[in-house]
């Protein structure tokens, strides 16, 4: 059978494509680092790039943005040292006495349809004792025993931590010439149709990270506040903790919801704990779907709630981690690709008739 040019044409790049979604597939457990690295090198180039034309030295200014990055990540993370320093002990004293509670009101009204179960609050008290009472230090020796046992994967999480801000230094330094690089591979026919789809997709993206960070921090200060205002003792690392996880789809607010909730269990041992998270909380999802998104993210990447649980979820069954992380910038050059396809359709003969 003969195949006409533009077939061949097609196949080949089918066919580089497919190579490509497979060297993705079969490297996707050491590429998480260099993922990762190449996406925040995206987001920071820009303000790379207005420091180094205010004469800043790339070297100085690539050092700054991703010392001021890891910083931001660590605070972070030290956010849920507070949370769980004050957790831990009210789990400690409440879960037995709410175990005593199921058992007094809960037993006999569960035994009036024919439901005979009983707590024994007495393992229960001895189970948060021995594992809810430990100090830091025993903590921290249960962490190394588990680390010695689970070496491997201790090792590869460091390893990674250690990589991925060494790689996007790299990044952040070349990002210009490693860009020449690859556009000299574009073919030189297709190279303007290419430029007008990638400015496309660099508009996208930039508007969803761009928008995304200003939600976040709003956010951030909107919970923070909110809960403090409820009397919570851990309305800050909790308010910022969760705004700052929503940048990860439906995973960051669950979260924060969950710590909140938690939190407001424990500390007020009474429905008042939940019915204030629960407002809070509503009036933030509110807050953000229907005044911070719309007008700071536009349309985000024109994607609805479905598709974007469906896209993290595919993408996170075929390559793990990396799946996760570009899931939404492949769902965005997805839609920029179908709006094109979709107006090449309109103005075909296939169309038209």
């Amino acid at each position: 059978m003969n195949l006409s040019t533009h077939q061949r044409k097609a196949l080949s790049w089918a066919a580089l494509a497919a190579l490509f979604f497979a060297a993705l597939w079969l490297l996707s457990p050491v590429l998480a680092p260099f993922i990762v690295a190449a996406l925040l090198a995206y987001a920071l180039h820009p303000a790379v790039e207005r420091l180094v034309a205010r004469g800043v030295p790339r070297l100085a200014a690539a050092l700054l943005l991703e010392t001021v990055f890891c910083l931001g990540v660590l605070a972070l993370m030290l956010l849920i040292v507070p949370i769980l320093s004050k957790e831990l002990p009210l789990l400690r004293d409440q879960i037995p006495r709410v175990a005593a509670a199921l058992n007094e009101h809960g037993v006999p009204w569960l035994a009036q349809f024919g439901i005979h179960v009983s707590l024994d609050t007495a393992s229960i008290k001895a189970f948060v004792v021995k594992y809810l009472d430990a100090n830091l230090e025993d903590w921290l020796a249960t962490a190394l025993s588990s680390a010695r046992i689970g070496g491997s994967f201790v090792l590869a999480i460091v390893g990674n931590a250690v990589l991925m801000p060494v790689v996007l230094f790299y990044l952040l330094m070349d990002w210009n010439s490693l860009r020449e690089r690859v556009w000299a591979l574009v073919p030189p026919r297709v190279r303007e149709p290419t430029a007008a789809f990638l400015a496309d997709c660099d508009a996208m993206l930039g508007q969803y990270l761009r928008g995304q960070i200003l939600v976040m921090l709003i956010l951030a200060v909107y919970y923070s506040v909110a809960l403090a205002l409820a009397g919570f003792d851990l309305a800050l690392p909790v308010g910022v903790f969760t705004g700052l996880a929503v940048f990860i789809p439906y995973v960051g607010f669950g979260l924060g919801l969950l710590l909140a909730m938690l939190a407001g269990v424990l500390q007020f041992a009474s429905l008042y704990g939940v019915l204030a998270v629960a407002v809070i909380f509503g009036l933030g999802q509110v807050l953000e779907s229907f005044v911070l998104t719309p007008r700071l993210v536009g349309e985000r990447i024109g994607l609805s709630p479905l598709t974007v649980i469906f896209a993290l979820l595919a993408f996170g069954h075929l390559f793990g981690f990396v799946g996760v992380m570009i899931a939404l910038p492949a769902s965005a050059l997805g839609v920029v690709a179908g709006m094109r396809l979709h107006r090449l359709y309109l103005n075909s003969p296939l169309f038209k008739g």
